[in-house]
């Protein structure tokens, strides 16, 4: 399932950014964030993807999803100039950026290559 996020619950599930300036993964699997907006067209073909990914993967990944309308701090932070912007966070590296709408056979090889998830 599909969990929209908002400042509050990013820092709790995500990365509390106010607390600490190095990234500190707070979930305890990897997870997924689209970063989008209602009027963009390229999210609009992503967002079915992700709700079949969210089915396939569920237990194995988070995916969530940040509308940088209502969220502007939080596309702020992660210096969010195109979207949709993808980010891949495994539970023990650094995150990854993805820009733009991908196909689901890229997620699923960034699922295995960055997530560590098959």
């Amino acid at each position: 399932m599909i969990e929209h996020l908002t400042v509050e619950t990013f820092k709790q599930k995500v990365f509390n950014y106010e607390a600490s300036q190095d990234w500190k993964f707070e979930g305890n699997k990897p997870a997924v964030i689209d970063f989008y907006a209602d009027w963009c067209g390229p999210c609009k073909m992503v967002a079915p993807v992700l709700e079949e990914l969210s089915k396939e993967y569920d237990g194995k990944i988070d995916i969530y999803k940040v509308d940088t309308e209502a969220e502007q701090e939080l596309a702020a932070v992660f210096g969010i100039r195109s979207i949709p912007s993808i980010l891949f966070i495994p539970v023990d590296a650094q995150p990854q950026m993805a820009m733009g709408a991908l196909p689901k056979d890229s997620f699923k090889q960034a699922f295995k290559d960055v997530l560590k998830v098959e």
